[in-house]
């Protein structure tokens, strides 16, 4: 198993400098200049002093040709230098890791809800299959996928107000244990919990019908052990394929949800490093996000291992 995630580790090298070339041949060629749009957003005449722009260009290194800079920025990496902002000149790898801790703990504790809300209920629909309840959870998970975070962020803060007019605007971050996450950690889980629902509910439909789950009700074995012993330990392979992809997947909504209620996270300073053209940034954010999936495959190999010896013994 270790050989196996040392060779994952390594084929994430390549994939990885692959995407890095391809943003950062987007973010020279087709996003704009960064150094004059800071400029444009300064106040008097400062914004049109073409050679102040073209002094910092070259400092920032920008008035080189593309495959200079792109070489330079791998250098700095493999010495562990991330660079600079362009917009406020802090390091990048001190921005992202003030913002990180907030994005992984919201990715945690959702595919934790996830799996506590999820699971049960795709089970349920998988053991009563075609009954209403059946029809009840599996409507309820598809018309919580149709509902987008953008949509489902801004609405569920406007009903709180609305349904609680002394409450609080959920705004900010306060740490796991303060009451304004309850809206985001549900804005974030919807889909998540919709997918891993309908998952759970196929796997255990398959695994129903397999020849030893007719052996072990001929042999008389009572349906809850059977449900949790055989058949929900069969099912968990795909689940847990499924919450990988979700953990892999959670930039993607945490942009919509950090920004919409104010976190500091990883999806909102990505979010304002776009706005502000601010490349250096959104690259380190590329980098980590794409380490994180790495680290989510393999945990989930290694979790498929323990509950199917077979899997890690063909490894």
């Amino acid at each position: 198993m270790l050989r196996y995630i040392a060779i994952r580790l390594a084929l994430w090298v390549p994939s990885v400098l692959i995407v890095l070339l391809g943003v950062y041949a987007l973010a020279f060629y087709g996003a704009g200049d960064p150094i004059k749009l800071i400029f444009l957003r300064a106040p008097g005449d400062v914004a049109y002093d073409p050679e102040r722009i073209e002094a910092i260009r070259a400092v920032a290194g920008l008035d080189q040709p593309f495959f200079v800079q792109f070489g330079r920025y791998i250098g700095n990496l493999l010495t562990g230098n991330f660079g600079n902002s362009l917009s406020n000149g802090r390091p990048v790898w001190q921005m992202i890791a003030a913002a990180a801790p907030v994005s992984l703990q919201l990715g945690l504790i959702s595919i934790l809800l996830t799996a506590i809300v999820a699971v049960p209920l795709g089970v349920l629909a998988g053991i009563n299959q075609n009954s209403r309840l059946d029809y009840t959870i599996l409507g309820t998970a598809l018309f919580l996928w149709a509902i987008p975070a953008y949509v489902a962020g801004p609405l569920l803060m406007v009903a709180l107000i609305t349904v609680l007019p002394a409450a609080s605007v959920p705004y900010g971050w306060g740490g796991l244990f303060d009451v304004r996450i309850i809206l985001p950690l549900l804005v974030l889980s919807f889909q998540p919990v919709a997918l891993v629902v309908r998952q759970t509910r196929a796997a255990v439909i398959e695994v129903l019908s397999e020849d030893f789950v007719r052996t072990a009700r001929a042999k008389g074995v009572s349906p809850f052990f059977l449900t949790t012993r055989h058949v929900l330990r069969n099912a968990l392979i795909p689940i847990t394929t499924m919450a990988g992809m979700h953990f892999g997947g959670m930039l993607g909504g945490a942009v919509v949800v950090e920004t919409v209620y104010s976190w500091p996270g990883l999806g909102r300073l990505a979010f304002e490093a776009v706005m502000a053209r601010d490349f250096s940034v959104l690259l380190g954010i590329l980098l980590l996000s794409s380490f994180l999936v790495i680290v989510a495959n393999a945990a989930v190999d290694l979790l498929q291992a323990w509950i199917d010896p077979r899997i890690g013994a063909s490894r």
